[in-house]
């Protein structure tokens, strides 16, 4: 689950992250008082930030530093409401509906911290970088040596030479690493009691007169975690996701809307993602990521074919069941239920293997309904490009 930076930069306050004030707004009203405030405190400049849940925001004319509250105003008109367009949001954009007025800051140095789980190691690492302001992915590409990382002990947790091993690494100041060991150890704080898988600080800013600040920031939280935290699950932005993706989790289907013309039906995360490269190799492209989980239903088979014809582009579907939890007669006959009850009109192709398949495969074919049924995946997925062409 993913949350705007200024409900981040809120949590981060509760650990003594040092952060910019500002305020969320969502009308033009709210963000000139806003920005009024600001000024009235004596702050020399103002930024106005678009908040979407996507980085690139400044590049795609979605952050405005100004000095003056009429340029504020105008600022805000201008990002209010805008298709934001950038690297993370494709060609479509996002629509800004709020925006975050915030003091400015008289930034020294730009730098990066970022707090992932490494799966590798099964440990979560703390990273750090003098490369503040830049995507972490450019950083790593282009020079591997620039990220400086401390892996941590879940037994033992982040200790205070781990942070300070960051901070001299990052060339901060003698005068400052007391304070960045505060910083980085509320981070850590922050990551662990929210259940966060990411969290972000790009830039970790230091001012001109030394001090040290959060100027942006990015979590997102385990979904599987979130009944442990129902003041965060509150945070969640209906607006920011995809609305197929947001009516897929309300039958707790795993959905992902992708780009490509063949809608795929799949159990198991694994073969969700062979099934997708295969479509890949056969020469289309996946419509989604489904996997229906080796114990769905009827209803769920249901609600996952209505998901997937709601999407426009969606010229053919392919389902991939290997059956084991989930039996393959089971399967055969909620599609076919499925498929007469809203009277699909596009080509299905399955492949179908594991407990009863022949079973599974007598039963579409006494359906009625015309099913293509191929013996292989490559066999399959060939079809189901050939008729999402045709």
């Amino acid at each position: 689950m993913k949350i705007h930076e200024y409900q981040a930069k809120e949590i981060l306050r509760k650990y003594g992250v040092t952060v910019p004030a500002g305020e969320m707004a969502t009308t033009l009203d709210e963000a000139d008082a806003a920005a009024k405030k600001l000024f009235s405190a004596g702050n020399a400049a103002v930024v106005v930030k678009a908040q979407i849940h996507a980085g690139g925001r400044g590049k795609g004319g979605g952050v405005k530093v100004v000095k003056t509250l009429e340029a504020a105003a105008d600022a805000s008109k201008a990002i209010l409401g805008m298709q934001l367009i950038t690297h993370q949001t494709g060609p479509e954009g996002q629509k800004v509906q709020r925006l975050l007025i915030e003091e400015g800051s008289a930034i020294d140095r730009e730098l990066y911290l970022g707090l992932v789980l490494d799966r590798a190691t099964a440990k979560v690492v703390f990273m750090a970088s003098k490369s503040g302001g830049m995507e972490i992915e450019e950083v790593a590409a282009k020079d591997p040596e620039a990220i400086f990382k401390e892996y941590i002990d879940p037994a033992a947790g982040f200790q205070p030479y781990q942070a300070r091993k960051l901070a001299f690494k990052l060339g901060l100041l003698p005068t400052q690493i007391a304070e960045a060991v505060k910083f980085m150890t509320g981070l850590y704080n922050a990551f662990m009691d929210t259940d966060s898988t990411l969290m972000e600080i790009n830039p970790f800013i230091t001012t001109k007169d030394g001090k040290l600040a959060a100027l942006d920031c990015k979590i997102n939280f385990d979904d599987n975690a979130m009944f442990r935290h129902k003041d965060l699950k509150e945070l969640r932005d209906l607006a920011e996701e995809d609305p197929l993706e947001v009516e897929a989790s309300k039958f707790a289907l795993n959905y992902i809307k992708l780009d490509g013309s063949i809608a795929c039906m799949v159990n198991g995360a694994g073969l969700a993602m062979a099934t997708m490269d295969i479509i890949e190799y056969a020469g289309g492209k996946a419509a989604n990521f489904l996997d229906v989980g080796g114990g769905a239903n009827q209803e769920q088979i249901e609600n996952a074919f209505g998901i997937l014809l709601s999407d426009p582009n969606v010229k053919a579907i392919f389902i991939n069941i290997f059956g084991g939890i989930l039996r393959v007669d089971v399967l055969a006959t909620a599609v076919v239920a499925a498929a007469k009850k809203l009277d699909v009109k596009l080509p299905i192709i399955l492949r179908l293997e594991g407990t009863n398949v022949e079973e599974g495969r007598k039963i579409l074919a006494d359906s009625g309904l015309k099913f293509e049924v191929g013996t292989t995946m490559k066999e399959a997925a060939d079809m189901a490009v050939a008729a999402a062409k045709g």
